[in-house]
């Protein structure tokens, strides 16, 4: 096929400040585009994710995307959800629902909607389960851990796979040096995460069952609901991930659930990358958990496909 001029834009996402989130490429019309011709073009920014927008398949969608890494096709993820939504409305799309706005994506239909000057997508229903003691084991190695650093740990699943961990305490988060190829090795895709503040809430203080596993029981330290956030994802191509709505989407169903923290808060990502991501978490009464952020336009105008 002949390239064509098809309308791009480079979106920062979950930063209200440009070159301080998590870059986004967004090609605007990927009509005839072919899955290799994605996958080339994913792999040529070399963004954590490229997505491509095309006519929506399904009742009540507006549009449809297609969610690429360098390495392969993701069903979902969260700041390529929101900052295609943000290029989408700047570049004149029109919800047919007035405010609401539904992504079609791999993942099924998700809602979006407007927050003042952000945006929220509504987190996809999660699947969860305990990690095994031998992969927790080989992943806490990979990160260089202690087992009385992790309070608690979960295998997460909202269309992308998060071996999660929550640690005792920020400073913990943010000195990890993994090893990188090791966990591209394990082929785990990982979210570490922990409290930030002074207050308590009862279930950090309990013994957890991760512990245990590994011979040893929970610091009794509990800071308080405000989150600091790292996502590695060697085994998706990308060694640190700057900034990551899907992880966040489920670590917030799974931390509210838990009762480890409580909406709304704030959570914060990539800092150790330099950047100042920032994630707005909301439960609404029907508790439904949605995540929001700001979007910047960095770069607009068209790119030959």
């Amino acid at each position: 096929m002949t390239p064509r001029s098809r309308p791009f834009r480079q979106v920062d996402v979950f930063t209200d400040q440009a070159y301080y989130g998590n870059p986004l490429a967004v090609v605007l019309d990927a009509s005839g585009l072919t899955d290799a011709q994605m996958q080339r073009f994913a792999q040529w920014t070399n963004l954590s994710e490229t997505t491509f927008v095309l006519p929506p398949t399904e009742a009540g969608a507006d549009y449809r995307l297609r969610i690429f890494t360098p390495g392969g096709e993701l069903p979902f993820a969260g700041h390529p959800t929101l900052g295609s939504c943000h290029a989408w409305l700047a570049s004149g799309g029109q919800p047919r629902g007035g405010e609401a706005i539904v992504q079609q994506c791999g993942a099924g239909l998700v809602r979006i909607r407007r927050e003042g000057d952000r945006l929220a997508f509504a987190a996809p229903a999660l699947k969860r389960s305990a990690p095994r003691p031998t992969e927790l084991a080989q992943v806490a190695s990979a990160l260089g851990l202690k087992p009385a650093q992790i309070v608690s740990s979960q295998v997460l699943d909202n269309g992308p796979v998060w071996f999660s961990l929550l640690l005792d305490e920020p400073t913990t988060v943010l000195r990890l040096q993994p090893d990188h190829m090791l966990l591209k090795a394990l082929g785990h895709t990982v979210g570490v995460a922990a409290l930030d503040g002074a207050a308590a809430t009862p279930l950090i203080a309990r013994g957890n069952r991760e512990a245990r596993a590994f011979g040893a029981s929970t610091p009794a330290a509990a800071p308080a609901p405000a989150l600091v956030v790292r996502a590695f994802a060697a085994a998706d191509g990308i060694p640190e991930d700057p900034v990551t709505g899907s992880l966040n989407a489920s670590l917030a169903q799974w931390l509210i659930a838990d009762g480890h923290i409580a909406a709304p808060y704030v959570a914060t990502q990539g800092a150790c990358l330099g950047r100042d991501g920032t994630v707005y978490i909301a439960r609404d009464e029907a508790g439904q958990v949605w995540v929001g952020g700001h979007s910047t336009v960095c770069i607009e105008g068209t790119v030959l496909l």
